[in-house]
This record gives structure tokens, C-alpha cells and sequence, in this order.
């Protein structure tokens, strides 16, 4: 009845992954490789869990 007030979850991980390349951008700026590769690693976890989400919703 009142499903319009539960959040997205794909919203809140599209935010989360949008912040952890933002971080990567700054980390390969400051010239921190090896930061980079990591939280850029962690983005793309977030991304496959993005897609799994959506797929689930598409079927």
C-alpha cells in the first residue's frame, strides 16, 4: 500500500558508485596508483551489484 515510501536500492549503490570513481579520480590525480586500482575495484563490485539488481527487477 504504501511501497512508494521504500527507497531504491539501486539509487542508493548508483550514488555509492558515482562517489567511489570520484575517489579514484582523485586518488590517480594525487598520483596514489595503487589506491586508485583498489577503490576502483570496489566500484566496479558495486557496479555488478547494480546490474544484478537490475536484472532481478527486469524479470
Amino acid at each position: 500500500m504504501f511501497s512508494f515510501f521504500k527507497q531504491n536500492p539501486i539509487k542508493k549503490l548508483d550514488k555509492a558508485y558515482e562517489a567511489k570513481l570520484e575517489q579514484a579520480m582523485l586518488a590517480q590525480r594525487n598520483g596514489d596508483i595503487k589506491s586508485y586500482a583498489m577503490i576502483t575495484a570496489e566500484a566496479e563490485n558495486i557496479r555488478e551489484q547494480i546490474l544484478a539488481l537490475e536484472n532481478t527487477n527486469n524479470s
